[in-house]
């Protein structure tokens, strides 16, 4: 059975500084979900939130219909997995393994010793001993082997190499389909990732500004293309979040409802139609930079 997560008008203050405004979303079905924002934007601490690491200043959080602060029926089936400080970490992986299984009701050892082989991790070393991508390889593993009802990852790939990256990203979608549950992923290498995604989360400044199906999000995303004044006519009225010209030829991008007619419109005009990468949509809708 699917956990339903919801956040109404959830708002985090640290002393004056409000880190959270108003988040309010729900999550009612396993899924693969991309939480997106630039350094700052406030995900970690969102993430925080539905971890129970924290509450929230104003605002509800329910998970199975329950608050899943101190939860002992919520809380072993939510999995937080983030970058932790090992460097005075004596245990082994394989001590790691075994702590988990006692508190993670649906660990599964034999599959997290078949991710330890893949990733190369040994299981008898001291993990304060390990390199920066063996320790993220062991958070990874540690997420995917809880089969937690809600699995949360920080940007846990930040210590792997791209082999290692594009290693994990497999094991997500094969792990998905295996055994399905609510996956939560939050990063800034939006390229690399994007196709993992059912549903986007764009955050920026502590604010939700995107909560869509990924297919929505991207199908949102038009860039008009060709001769200047033509351009600007037609994309006079939508939501131009980014122009560039070169001579006489100018791109503008848009997001949002860009009709049919519209469209036929631009196409006899000679004006080039394309779509737009959800990491281009990050980029102009945040004001991220390459």
């Amino acid at each position: 059975m699917t956990f339903k997560l919801e956040l109404n008008n959830v708002s985090l203050k640290y002393k004056q500084f409000e880190a959270l405004r108003n988040i309010s979303f729900s999550i009612n079905q396993e899924g693969i979900y991309g939480l997106v924002g630039r350094n700052g934007a406030g995900k970690t601490t969102l993430l925080s939130l539905l971890a129970s690491f924290v509450e929230p200043s104003s605002g509800t959080i329910t998970i199975d219909g329950e608050n899943p602060f101190e939860s002992s029926r919520i809380m072993p089936h939510v999995n937080f997995i983030f970058e932790a400080d090992y460097k005075e970490e004596y245990d082994t992986p394989l001590d790691y393994f075994e702590f988990h299984k006692r508190y993670r009701p649906a660990f599964d050892m034999t599959y997290a010793k078949e991710l330890a082989a893949k990733f190369k991790l040994p299981l008898d070393k001291a993990i304060y001993k390990l390199s920066d991508g063996k320790q993220s390889a062991l958070n990874v593993i540690l997420g995917l082997a809880s089969r937690s009802k809600i699995t949360i990852f920080d940007e846990a790939y930040r210590g792997m190499d791209a082999p290692t990256r594009e290693l994990f990203y497999k094991e997500v979608l094969n792990e998905q389909e295996r055994h399905p549950r609510i996956m939560i992923l939050s990063t800034h290498l939006v390229s690399e990732m994007e196709y993992l995604f059912d549903h986007v989360f764009i955050i920026e400044d502590g604010k939700m500004v995107i909560d869509e199906p990924y297919d929505e999000v991207i199908s949102r995303g038009v860039t008009f293309t060709g001769e200047a004044a033509i351009v600007d006519t037609l994309t006079r009225e939508l939501n131009r979040i980014h122009a560039e010209q070169l001579g006489g030829t100018k791109s503008v991008m848009v997001y949002g409802e860009v009709s049919e007619n519209l469209l036929v419109e631009a196409g006899q005009s000679g004006v080039e139609i394309s779509t737009v990468t959800l990491q281009n949509l990050f980029i102009h809708l945040t004001g991220e930079e390459d």
